[in-house]
């Protein structure tokens, strides 16, 4: 009977054990938090930064609406948190944009685009809120509606796939360099990839900026440009990303 006691004993140490062992194992291998949360910045250039839109309840193609990025963010002062290419704001800053260009609508699109409080706050400049208004938020309503047309009569029927940025070439601009008096992240030729009528293709985002660990966009069509709507490097598949380089 003791004997028999012991090998039921022996039997649930070795069973318990195994669970132990596939648990421990199950937490090594769950996913780790974005490259560049917390890091500072050497760290989290490190890191590579290719990605499409975070998993939602209503896909990019459905909504109607724009989702908030970073509410209540822009007035606040910046850091130099490196942004992130996955989670709720990044999310929210692609399907804004990908909305305002599939149904031609630039104010769907305002979340995704620098804001205006934050830019008063980097720009050494006599009116930098005339400056975004009159120049950048210009631009950028002329460049949505270029990239609507670019889509052409079935741009409703038009699916985002990703986009890519190339977070790990991303570069700090410090204070002094074009007219800033605040620095920021900034990465250059950034593509949306989509399909349509069962074809790939992309076009790029000239230039995003960072506020406070956000990715947003402040040059779409180009940076350098007449006062038309522009499209950046349209293509069929996906693209290149990059090059990178002004601020």
């Amino acid at each position: 009977m003791l004997g028999a006691m012991i090998r039921r004993y022996a039997r649930g140490a070795v069973a318990s054990w195994a669970v132990a062992a596939a648990l421990a194992l199950a937490a090594c291998s769950s996913g780790t938090p974005d490259a560049g949360q917390g890091s500072t910045p050497a760290a989290a250039a490190k890191h590579s930064a290719t990605a499409g839109p975070a998993p939602s309840k209503t896909p990019a193609h459905r909504r109607t609406r724009p989702l908030p990025v970073a509410p209540g963010q822009a007035s606040l002062p910046q850091t130099m948190v490196h942004p992130r290419t996955r989670g709720r704001a990044f999310h929210a800053m692609v399907t804004d944009l990908w909305l305002a260009v599939r149904t031609g609508k630039p104010a769907l699109g305002r979340m995704a685009f620098f804001p205006v409080d934050a830019y008063k706050q980097v720009k050494a400049i006599v009116d930098p809120a005339a400056d975004w208004r009159a120049r950048l938020w210009g631009d950028y309503v002329l460049d949505v509606k270029a990239a609507h047309a670019l889509l052409g009569p079935d741009a409703k029927a038009a699916r985002l796939v990703r986009v890519l940025v190339a977070g790990r070439d991303a570069s700090w601009i410090n204070p002094g360099v074009c007219y800033n008096r605040v620095g920021y992240w900034h990465v250059a030729e950034s593509r949306v990839v989509y399909r349509l009528h069962g074809q790939v293709r992309s076009f790029g985002i000239a230039s995003l900026i960072s506020w406070r660990g956000v990715w947003y966009v402040v040059h779409f069509g180009g940076v350098v440009r007449p006062t038309v709507g522009m499209v950046d490097a349209p293509a069929a598949g996906p693209g290149v990303v990059g090059p990178q380089g002004g601020c």
